[in-house]
């Protein structure tokens, strides 16, 4: 579904080059559900980044299917992270000023969905224990609730490929739990899931689990 062939990526810094990731290549099918484990600054990040089209390689290429995702003009490869991919990011992204309800529909209006959808809305907002906040905004929810309604936005329109960094970071683990049976559900529904955990016990949860070091796979 999406692979990497030898790319590597470098940030220049004030007094030196940083090499985030070293002629890395991976293959990813089509309803898999993949963590990628490393310790802090390993690349993971870079790499996640790099498989949703949103951080061009120094070098080497990323495909998805048969077509070179940065051979797409930036206009085209936006169009494709909007129609087929999901991102939840340890950032969050939400919309400071849009209620839960509505960071949710947002999302399935960018899709080009005219309409809101209310009930698909309202139960996947369920899913996630938020139904009983659908007019907070998300200044007035905890870290952890707020993390909830960034994967609920990211599931609503239902795409092909989830890529999310960290999604139960701020979770307790009963919560946790229901986050990753949320996800076990939507792979077992067909969606190729690709996630960033430092809990090696939740790695273990998914069917693969990439090992990245230094930038560097060390392990598949």
């Amino acid at each position: 579904m999406i692979k990497t062939e030898l790319v590597s990526k470098s940030f220049k810094q004030k007094h030196r080059v940083v090499h985030a990731l070293k002629n890395v290549s991976v293959n990813i099918s089509k309803g898999e559900f993949v963590s990628i484990i490393g310790p802090s600054g390993s690349g993971k990040s870079t790499l996640l980044l790099m498989l949703g089209g949103m951080s061009t390689p120094t070098q080497g290429s990323v495909y998805y299917g048969n077509e070179s995702l940065y051979g797409l003009s930036q206009e085209k490869r936006a169009l494709w992270r909007a129609k087929s991919a999901g991102f939840v990011f340890q950032a969050f992204n939400l919309v400071p000023y849009l209620t839960v309800f509505e960071n949710v529909s947002v999302a399935l209006h960018l899709f080009g969905d005219s309409g809101e959808n209310k009930d698909k809305i309202i139960g996947l907002l369920d899913q996630v224990k938020l139904s009983d906040r659908l007019d907070h905004l998300p200044s007035e929810l905890s870290i952890g609730q707020q993390q909830r309604l960034a994967l609920a936005r990211a599931l609503v329109k239902g795409p092909e490929i989830l890529f999310a960094d960290e999604p139960t970071g701020n979770l307790d683990p009963d919560t946790t739990m229901e986050m990753i049976n949320l996800l076990k559900q939507s792979n077992k529904n067909g969606m190729t899931i690709i996630f960033i955990t430092h809990n090696h016990e939740i790695a273990q949860m998914a069917d693969r689990t990439i090992k990245i070091v230094e930038g560097e796979i060390k392990s598949d």
